[in-house]
């Protein structure tokens, strides 16, 4: 395996021993069969990792190597987090990144090669989370028309509407929705549909016959070939349809209709379980629904929820 450098000057650094990687490397493999961590998450857990390895082979003169872990004090923890405070990084940034870098102390503490004592002595940076934003039902409704559409082509119409409908009628991340093919697609007559999402966990959802029927649809417009394992939505030129352009569709549409900027793809999906949750869906169901992990990011719906129950609330009180 060829050592990771950064770039030094005129000559590259290496950061890190062929031991301490071999270790990284075995950490991003337990991470990814134990907790199913997706790729792109496993890729920043291995970025955030190089940041605190580059630290440490500046802060210590030498290469990272295993040996360095078991003698880190508080002290080495609070200069690489400062090192970072230094390039302007957002404390939401710093936090996420401190707990990839504790993960990897924790699985090197569980095999005797460090301890994590010096990490539990410093405090996490401290960030407002902030909660989803939802569309009304209104506004997301109006988003999802093809009536409201742009388009200048009938299939694009139908492409586009089908699209944001799936985000917010079935509740799909964008990549999942692109992702469908005329295999896995539920048109009319499949009131159900499996994804795989983060981690290549597999969900089952219902699917509402407004959604079969928009898909039959767009399939009846589409103008390319669509064979059964390739993506079904395409671009202009053919190609599998690109989340950008999704993206850049919606910015247009949110302009034109006077929406707010809240009003994205994943605004869409945001809407979808606000919105279950206010007519009476339960936590663990919309949990399933969504395919989160945990459901404590799922709750972070009831806080939007009563959230809006109290502007309403001081709007409407006579003593507020």
């Amino acid at each position: 395996m060829a050592p990771k450098t950064a770039a030094t000057g005129n000559a590259p650094l290496i950061i890190a021993t062929p031991a301490l990687r071999q270790s990284q490397q075995a950490w991003l493999q337990s991470l990814a069969n134990e907790r199913r961590l997706s790729q792109a998450t496993l890729q920043a857990y291995d970025r955030d990792l190089d940041q605190f390895l580059s630290f440490l082979t500046a802060h210590m003169g030498e290469p990272a190597d295993l040996s360095h872990f078991p003698s880190l004090r508080p002290a080495d923890i609070r200069a690489f987090m400062a090192k970072r405070r230094k390039t302007g990084i957002t404390s939401r940034s710093l936090a996420r990144i401190m707990a990839g870098v504790r993960s990897f102390v924790r699985h090197l503490e569980d095999r005797g090669q460090a301890t994590s004592a010096p990490f539990n002595a410093i405090q996490t940076p401290k960030y407002s989370k902030s909660l989803p934003k939802p569309l009304t039902m209104d506004k997301a409704r109006m988003l999802v028309d093809p009536s409201q559409s742009l388009a200048t082509e009938a299939w694009v119409t139908a492409r586009d509407s089908t699209v944001l409908l799936l985000l917010y009628a079935v509740g799909l991340r964008i990549s999942e929705a692109l992702a469908l093919t005329l295999k896995t697609a539920p048109f009319s007559g499949q009131d159900a549909l499996t994804v795989t999402g983060k981690g290549g966990k597999q969900r089952r959802l219902p699917v509402l016959p407004v959604v079969q029927k928009a898909l039959d649809h767009y399939v009846s417009l589409c103008p390319f070939e669509l064979k059964p394992d390739e993506p079904m939505f395409r671009g202009v030129r053919g190609g599998p349809l690109s989340p950008r352009i999704v993206q850049k569709t919606v910015e247009t549409m949110r302009g034109a209709l006077g929406l707010p900027d809240s009003a994205t793809p994943h605004g869409l999906r945001h809407s979808f379980a606000t919105h279950l949750l206010a007519n009476g869906g339960d936590l663990r169901t919309i949990q399933e629904l969504l395919g989160h992990a945990s459901l404590s990011t799922t709750q972070s719906y009831t806080e939007v929820e009563m959230s809006e129950l109290m502007d309403i609330y001081q709007k409407a009180h006579p003593r507020s």
